[in-house]
């Protein structure tokens, strides 16, 4: 086929296929020029997930009445005039395509009046066709009303999902864009229906507003500026931590970016504080001259580069770094007659915290049955808490022969540490267990064996778990039940729909009795909705049976019986792979009596 050119309506139609993948989308780019407008009110109202129709209404500046026609022209922006202008861009819009390219797919109205204007003025386009400039009545500012998205493109329409689904994205993004302007008052509607308001108040107030109390309550400040730039806004404890990042929140001069080298510097300031597995909370605000920073990478605009990109790394990470380390994990202070920071100085070495060898406590509680009641479910365990062998006790373990040690390569167990390790004595000295990742390992392989064989059994609970769930998870609920999908039943799951904002888990795995019901199944709906049922049991099985196993794990400070230890210690003997936890660290660790010796140099 020759090359040759394309027309103005596959051209916008190409770029809105950029801009506008879902009405989430749209609703991101409108709201972002109704706060380039300076309005100070925003209204949001959807019909069926905003796919039928989305509108918002704002009190911004307006459009002139000769400059409608314009708006829905691509590449008409007032925002930028010059190449200068785009290299130190302060709007949130200024490419002129977004407008252009909702309008190309969907029946638009546009109806602006500006605030000194006699009345005001309407446009509407219906695809690639513009009507006439027509009177009308509004008072000051604009409402644009985007009607039938995708009409005239039907093979995109049928990749859209569920309403339940396409509202959850657009309240997602109308949640993004009111946290970024507390100043801003915020309402949003569903099918006619209030859902939202925001009001108009102090940043904190907004962040609890969104996020919940129960991150406001774990949350401390941040606010901590050095040569230009400043890291403001509020990030979680590490106790209130996520098994997935949908509680992260950073933006770049008031501009929402998924940025890979700020998430670094983020996760490298709380590596020492939360494991690798977890997610951390926050809502963090970057501010610095424009000209330092470069919008222009992606057509949604949520990436970005910097001109000096590891000031900025050093910068993010000192910032919540000193934070976290603070005994109130909250102080951000500058001590008097410490030199400030400069992020665009020379790296420097992290100053390390004291180190001291504390006492280490041996002591087992004879009494709690919590690894026993853990593994009450596991079918297919040849060992249970009971039949541990003749180790009742420290004192039983001076009685068991070499060939008790020789038969089980773990040992006997002595004793605990904080809680975290095991110890164990075995034929060539002491062994060190990770009882999590241990207990993880043989949960995980327990399940996979279980769902390979289709035997992952179900425990119906006494009294159901509800829970407020977000729209994103009722949605998943809905799809899978709607469609006659068994997943949730294949990983022994039965999860109902209550309300609109309400679920209820009715039963859990088996297994997984006594895990948080309530965590346990937002991350099953996650990975649901995230991958869809059946990339979630084929190719994303095993790291959705890891996250299962990881609920399910005996927890770091648990106090085990003697018994209960060796039960783990015969479970980890019987399970494959049992070295190594879902995540490649290992386990346990041998350390012979020849290495002990040379510790203590004995024989020198």
């Amino acid at each position: 086929m020759p090359i040759q050119l394309l027309p103005d309506q596959l051209i916008s139609q190409i770029a809105a296929g950029e801009v506008v993948e879902r009405p989430a989308s749209a609703l991101k780019e409108l709201l972002e020029n109704s706060l380039d407008a300076g309005s100070t009110e925003i209204q949001v109202a959807l019909l069926q997930g905003g796919v039928k129709q989305l509108r918002v209404t704002d009190n911004g500046s307006g459009v002139a009445k000769e400059d409608l026609a314009l708006a829905l022209t691509r590449h008409a922006t007032s925002k930028i005039t010059s190449l200068e202008d785009l290299e130190s861009v302060a709007s949130l819009g200024f490419r002129g395509e977004a407008l252009a390219s909702i309008a190309s797919i969907s029946r638009t109205q546009l109806l602006s009046r500006q605030h000194e204007a006699k009345h005001a003025w309407k446009i509407t386009s219906e695809g690639s066709e513009i009507s006439s400039i027509e009177p009308a009545a509004l008072d000051a500012g604009t409402i644009i009303e985007v009607t039938d998205l995708y009409f005239n493109t039907p093979a995109r329409r049928k990749f859209l999902k569920t309403e339940a689904t396409e509202f959850g994205h657009c309240e997602e993004a109308f949640n993004r864009i009111a946290l970024s302007r507390p100043e801003v008052s915020f309402m949003l509607q569903h099918n006619g229906r209030a859902l939202s308001r925001y009001a108009v108040g102090q940043p904190a107030r907004r962040f609890t507003d969104v996020l919940g109390q129960a991150f406001a309550d774990e949350a401390f400040s941040v606010d901590e500026s050095s040569a230009g730039l400043r890291l403001w806004g509020m990030a979680a404890k590490p106790t209130f931590n996520r098994h997935t990042r949908d509680a992260q929140y950073v933006y770049v001069n008031g501009r929402f970016v998924r940025d890979k080298l700020i998430a670094h510097a983020i996760r490298q300031a709380y590596q020492d504080v939360l494991h690798h597995d977890r997610h951390p909370a926050f809502v963090l605000f970057l501010e610095l001259a424009p000209a330092l920073v470069d919008v222009n990478v992606h057509p949604t605009k949520t990436e970005v580069r910097f001109r000096d990109a590891q000031a900025i790394h050093r910068f993010i990470f000192h910032s919540l770094h000193k934070a976290l380390a603070s005994p109130t994990g909250a102080s951000n202070a500058v001590t008097a007659g410490q030199a400030s920071y400069n992020p665009f100085a020379s790296a420097g070495a992290v100053s390390a915290y004291p180190t001291f060898q504390s006492q280490i406590n041996l002591s087992v509680n004879e009494n709690t049955g919590f690894y026993q009641t853990m593994f009450g479910g596991l079918q297919n365990s040849a060992h249970k808490p009971n039949d541990a062998g003749l180790i009742q006790n420290i004192d039983d373990l001076n009685n068991v022969q070499s060939d008790g040690l020789e038969t089980h390569p773990l040992g006997f167990a002595v004793g605990q540490i904080h809680g975290i390790y095991v110890l164990a004595q075995n034929a060539q000295g002491l062994v060190v267990v990770d009882m999590h990742a241990a207990h993880e390992r043989i949960m995980y392989e327990a399940l996979k064996n279980a769902l390979d064989h289709q035997a992952v059994s179900m425990q119906p609970l006494l009294i159901p778990v509800s829970f407020n769930a977000d729209k994103l998870e009722v949605a998943t609920v809905q799809e899978v039940l709607s469609a006659g999908d068994n997943s949730l039943t294949q990983l022994g799951f039965d999860i109902a729909v209550i309300s609109p904002n309400t679920l209820a888990v009715r039963a859990v795995p088996t297994m997984l009795r006594q895990a948080d019901a309530v965590t346990l199944a937002r991350d099953v709906l996650h990975d649901l909705r995230e991958y869809g049922a059946s990339r979630a049991l084929t190719e994303r099985r095993n790291e959705l049976l890891g996250t299962m196993a990881c609920h399910a794990a005996v927890r770091a400070n648990r106090s085990l019986t003697i018994p209960e230890m060796n039960a783990l210690l015969r479970d980890m003997e019987a399970t494959e792979r049992s070295g190594q936890c879902n995540h490649g660290r290992p386990t346990w660790f041998q350390v012979s009596l020849s290495d002990l010796d040379k510790m203590f140099m004995r024989g020198k």
